[in-house]
């Protein structure tokens, strides 16, 4: 459990928090092996032992105070009495998990036994397919498709939907076809699964338009019925979560906006009419056309099922009405412009071979003088306590983020104690074990189902001096926190809005550092040319500027006239707003790296611009993107040098490492500069760019961006 302080020193009161200019929140990656340093969890068991506070309901943690018939909260100060089966458990504190460690993993009973392990591979999804794993194969169009994979010859099973259906259909999935008919064990039936793969055949192609073509008797076929499919999946998956499987996981693939039956999108409102009526299409297009996949996604919560939800096409799909069915049931979102070059398959598969925790609930505590203000991130909110959010399915990269508000304004002055924050995290995992046959010759994997609960208990130190506060920030954390909160005001009011508060809120932090170390003072602006934006006396704050530049160049907040596509755009805001904050960094602003050979790195780090290039004279440069990695040869790089680079080579054994260590399949190119097409690498080189993407300044690029800033803090200050 990783947890990430935008400040390593909370401010005290109001006052500092508010002078200070910086949001004050946390990140949290919950299921990931280790802290933020990488120290491993203590492993403890009888989880359903551990002392609860009476009060508050935190748990007891090493920051407690601990007497012998008793114990203190270290959350809300309240004292609690120990029972005698507690206080005989910690008589021997050493055999206690939470008696030696805040950053505790505590087994909870209720464990039964799942099914043999499937170590066979059929595809690149079924290879990663984890222990005991049932499949089932759904088709849609103007009709639903079950197919019974469990006998020699597949049997495929429709129900017609209504062209106008509310989500029902005819008759229920139940009745069509029995769920462990449905249901297919992948260790038993994979030959049969493979059969039934190779007898889908498509009913349109991937270029086709939205508009389903009308068929004989007036039935239209080559719709997308995919709401009306969803909605029945899910309502015959739920009647057996908690008995047939403990988790569904839904893989839906789309080639373009569901056109058919129960939520059903219009395409149209993405084209040239919203300039025709002076509508700002940047605004028009973020917001859902209609709630209906939303609802669906507290259905599928209720059910167990997560659903993920992969897009391949370059048609206008409406990502933003489909994106709460894949976020909010704890699944992710993939959009990928054609088949050509899509990492489809390799996602698929690091999705399904890396560990995962189901059936999740984390909830955040803190004590009594601050609180969560806004959570944010890829669950869904309890609709009945606050501060509690379930994750259907979660990995170890899924991230999270809460900022803070203090509880009065008396903030931290009046209390002796440290601050502390608590997060439980409670999940199910499937785990193995061995069991030995009777001859004692042969012995079989076995795994079963695990319930554990994760708790970390952290404490702060607290300051009222802003510039202590300034050098205890995290810049990556205060990343994710802006991005989350420049999400929610684009998608509230529009793509210009969310770039107004991002301006808005370096020229603020800028003022009100220049203010803390006295730089400048209102002097009715005389002093305009002392404003340092630069931040040159704290180096914590010193990246803030470039990845707020970054920002405003990237697509998810470039405008719609510059061809952003608005499915990217979600795409966008759906991956950033799940990302750790150092892997957020490198898809805002990449890393960018010289060689001056493939196997010795020249430079660890550049500045994004051709200068950086000229400068350095190194001929070859590796662009990090996390998305897509480039290596770039100098055009004037000597041709004895190998291209592309080996693969025994530093670089090389860099890049699969980068590959290895990422949620994602990221995209790898190879450009010889002065002979292909160079213009993928060059759209990264941001800081000689424009930031508003017009062109028109006569100056442009980040240093233009800092002059401007500069101005409007000497307004500000006057």
């Amino acid at each position: 459990m990783a947890v990430r302080p935008t400040l390593s020193r909370f401010p005290i009161d109001v006052e500092t928090q508010e002078s200070c200019g910086l949001p004050w929140g946390v990140t949290l990656t919950p299921f990931s092996p280790g802290d933020e340093h990488g120290v491993a969890l203590a492993y403890g068991f009888d989880g359903h032992l551990l002392p609860r506070c009476e009060n508050c309901w935190g748990y007891f943690n090493t920051y407690c105070e601990l007497e012998q018939w008793a114990w203190t909260c270290a959350l809300c100060g309240s004292l609690n009495y120990l029972s005698t089966q507690a206080i005989e458990r910690y008589s021997q504190s050493e055999a206690c998990a939470e008696m030696c460690s805040s950053f505790i993993d505590l087994e909870l009973p209720g464990s039964e036994e799942f099914l043999e392990l499937v170590k066979s591979a059929l595809l690149a999804a079924l290879e990663a397919l984890g222990p005991g794993s049932l499949f089932g194969l759904v088709t849609f169009s103007h009709k639903i498709g079950l197919y019974d994979v469990q006998g020699p010859v597949p049997v495929v099973k429709n129900v017609f939907v209504p062209p106008d259906s509310n989500g029902g259909l005819p008759v229920g999935l139940e009745d069509v076809m029995p769920l462990l008919s449905f249901l297919a064990p992948v260790d038993t039936c994979k030959d049969h699964i493979a059969a039934a793969l190779e007898t889908l055949r498509p009913t349109t192609s991937w270029e086709r338009t939205a508009g389903a073509e009308q068929g004989l008797d007036g039935i239209l076929l080559g719709g997308r019925g995919f709401g009306s499919a969803m909605a029945a999946l899910i309502d015959y998956l739920g009647s057996e979560y908690g008995h047939t499987f403990a988790l569904a996981r839904v893989f839906a693939f789309l080639s373009g906006s569901p056109d058919y039956g129960a939520g059903q999108l219009d395409t149209r409102r993405y084209g040239e009419q919203y300039a025709s009526r002076g509508e700002d299409a940047d605004r028009a297009l973020l917001p859902e056309q209609t709630p209906f996949y939303k609802d669906l996604a507290a259905v599928a919560v209720q059910a167990g099922v997560c659903v993920d939800i992969f897009a391949i096409t370059n048609e206008y799909t409406d990502l933003a009405s489909l994106k709460f069915l894949s976020i909010e049931s704890g699944g992710s979102l993939f959009l990928y412009a054609n088949t050509d070059d899509s990492t489809l398959p390799q996602d698929m598969y690091r999705m399904l071979s890396r560990p995962y925790a189901f059936g999740c609930i984390l909830r955040l505590r803190t004590s009594s003088e601050f609180k969560p203000c806004h959570s944010y991130g890829h669950f869904f909110p309890d609709p009945q306590y606050e501060n509690v959010q379930h994750i259907i399915c979660c990995d170890s990269f899924a991230t999270y983020a809460y900022d803070f508000e203090f509880s009065d304004s008396d903030g931290f002055s009046r209390h002796a104690e440290r601050p502390v924050l608590q997060i439980a995290f409670q999940y199910n995992v499937i785990v193995p074990y061995e069991e030995t046959s009777d001859t004692g010759s042969n012995s079989s994997t076995r795994f079963c189902l695990k319930r554990r609960l994760r708790i970390r208990t952290l404490q702060y130190g607290t300051t009222g001096n802003i510039n202590e506060l300034y050098d205890n920030v995290d810049s990556e954390a205060v990343l994710s926190i802006l991005v989350h909160k420049v999400i929610l005001a684009s998608l509230e009011e529009g793509v210009r809005e969310g770039r107004m508060l991002l301006h808005d809120w370096l020229v603020i932090l800028t003022a009100q550092y220049n203010n803390a170390y006295k730089i400048v003072h209102n002097d009715n602006g005389s002093s305009i040319s002392r404003v340092n934006v630069a931040f040159s006396q704290c180096p914590q704050l010193q990246p803030l500027p470039r990845l707020v530049f970054a920002l405003l160049r990237n697509p998810f907040l470039r405008f719609h006239e510059e061809g952003v596509h608005p499915d990217y755009r979600i795409y966008l805001q759906c991956l950033f707003s799940a990302l750790d904050p150092a892997s957020l960094h490198r898809a805002i602003y990449p890393v960018l790296t010289s060689y001056a050979t493939p196997d010795k790195q020249a430079y660890p780090r550049h500045s994004l611009s051709r200068a950086a290039l000229i400068t350095s004279g190194s001929p070859i440069f590796f662009l990090d993107a996390f998305t897509n990695l480039i290596v770039y040869y100098s055009s004037t790089a000597d041709p004895s040098l190998p291209f592309p680079p080996p693969h025994d080579c530093l670089l090389r054994t860099t890049i699969n490492k980068l590959k290895q260590e990422r949620s994602i399949t990221p995209k790898l190119t190879f450009i010889r500069g002065g002979q292909d097409d160079a213009t993928v690498f060059e759209n990264y080189l941001i800081e000689e760019q424009d930031v508003d993407g017009t062109g028109i300044s006569s100056v442009t690029g980040f240093v233009s961006f800092l002059e401007e800033i500069t101005q409007d803090v000497a307004e500000y200050l006057k």
